[in-house]
């Protein structure tokens, strides 16, 4: 009885925690106006976070200047970035029809609903799309579901037609201002009645949920909010975003004080990490909303705080965020290179460590190691691979194979190679 009991409480909790998902996360997401897309915008975006590193940031020496880098860390860094800069400088963009977009002419929505979904069909077929694509609709208030609905259904009924009935994978809807379990669910309806109607595979569309308001965080019942809104999409919430200024808006919070190092911002982005640990959906910070723009001095200020935004996140364990404009692109992949790539040396002699005493606790100077921590390095390295920070080389250098490196499981590797 007691095992039996046991056994359904292990099955419980693993269908309700199926643990991190082993998909690339992006780094971050573009926003950009619906009326402004088009095919190439992912390639126009790159030149132009390319000439902003140039011209503000050209060398390792303004790198180190701008950020208070040493030299060598700063060489480093820009290197990699010129380079990610050149390769995929934008790995994740939402098509806005909500603030980037604003309230038009019902013919005007429509309109651009449709030229934005040829603009995607044109751009998978000529391969120009960022890795990662959707949409941002309005809110699933009394006022614009509607108008919500018809855009989605527009955008995604002509984006198949165009595609040749297919759409990018993956494909994700982002939902905004969410306040209570019936918006995820008629998204979710709606998704379903899309993929019948226009023969897609079973969740080839999903969906993502904006948290910026607190209604979001908290059920009027006072339970968490969070995973009965997850829950409500049905299997098709892949990520969650928090809202930084509707939410601390919403908060009461003044214009001068509103910004992603606010104490009330800090308490929302606990609850998503605490409510949705283990479950699959992948979490996203906000964006810094002081602009790179202007003369030399203007933009490393810009850049400076942004920097300051992306580590502060980084350290909180938000390893994506927002970008609103091609000139934060840089700082983006600087933070993120310097992050991994300061303690890459000291991580890897620890987790090299780790693994030549197969799991056994290790004393490596004065950090002491569990299996949690070496899962906690594994993951380090992954991230720092999947956004170009670090190399499969320097991955490799803490003595685990490619092949390892893929199971994405501490446990899995060590289980390995007993077996071996």
């Amino acid at each position: 009885m007691i095992r039996t009991r046991l056994r359904r409480g292990n099955q419980a909790f693993a269908k309700a925690y199926p643990g991190d998902s082993e998909k690339r996360q992006p780094a971050h997401v573009v926003y950009g106006g619906a009326h402004l897309f088009k095919s190439d915008t992912a390639r126009k975006l790159a030149l132009r976070a390319q000439a902003a590193l140039s011209e503000f940031a050209p060398d390792a020496a303004a790198l180190a200047e701008c950020f208070g880098l040493k030299l060598d860390l700063a060489a480093k860094v820009h290197d990699r970035v010129a380079l990610k800069l050149r390769s995929q400088a934008v790995e994740d963009f939402r098509i806005d029809f909500e603030d980037g977009y604003g309230h038009r002419p019902d013919a005007e929505e429509d309109g651009h609903a449709e030229s934005g979904a040829r603009e995607v069909a044109k751009g998978l077929a000529a391969g120009t799309l960022p890795p990662f694509i959707g949409i941002r609709i309005k809110a699933f208030s009394e006022e614009l579901f509607e108008r919500s609905a018809r855009t989605l259904e527009l955008f995604t009924t002509t984006l198949v037609k165009e595609a040749g009935g297919r759409v990018p994978e993956p494909f994700v809807v982002t939902l905004p201002k969410v306040v209570h379990e019936g918006q995820p669910a008629a998204l979710a309806g709606l998704l379903e009645l899309l993929e019948r109607k226009l023969k897609l595979a079973p969740r080839a569309l999903r969906c993502e949920l904006m948290v910026e308001t607190p209604q979001s965080i908290l059920a009027p019942d006072g339970g968490c909010h969070l995973p009965r809104l997850v829950a409500a999409a049905r299997g098709r919430c892949v990520a969650a975003h928090f809202g930084t200024y509707d939410y601390t808006a919403l908060c009461s919070v003044t214009a001068a004080h509103q910004h992603m190092a606010h104490p009330s911002c800090d308490f929302a982005k606990h609850m998503m990490q605490v409510s949705l640990a283990q479950t699959g959906v992948l979490l996203s910070d906000g964006a810094t909303n002081v602009m790179p723009v202007g003369g030399r001095e203007d933009v490393w200020r810009a850049w400076r705080l942004s920097y300051a935004h992306i580590r502060r996140s980084l350290e909180g364990g938000f390893y994506q965020g927002w970008d609103l404009h091609p000139n934060q692109i840089p700082v983006r992949y600087v933070a993120l290179y310097a992050f991994f790539l300061e303690g890459a040396e000291a991580a890897s002699a620890r987790l090299r460590s780790f693994m030549e005493k197969a799991a056994q606790a290790t004393l490596l100077g004065d950090v002491f190691d569990d299996a949690a921590t070496g899962q906690g390095l594994l993951n380090y390295f992954l991230r720092g691979l999947a956004c170009g920070a670090i190399t499969p080389e320097e991955a490799r250098s803490t003595g685990l194979t490619v092949a390892e490196l893929q199971t994405r499981s501490f446990l899995r590797i060590l289980a390995g190679r007993k077996e071996t």
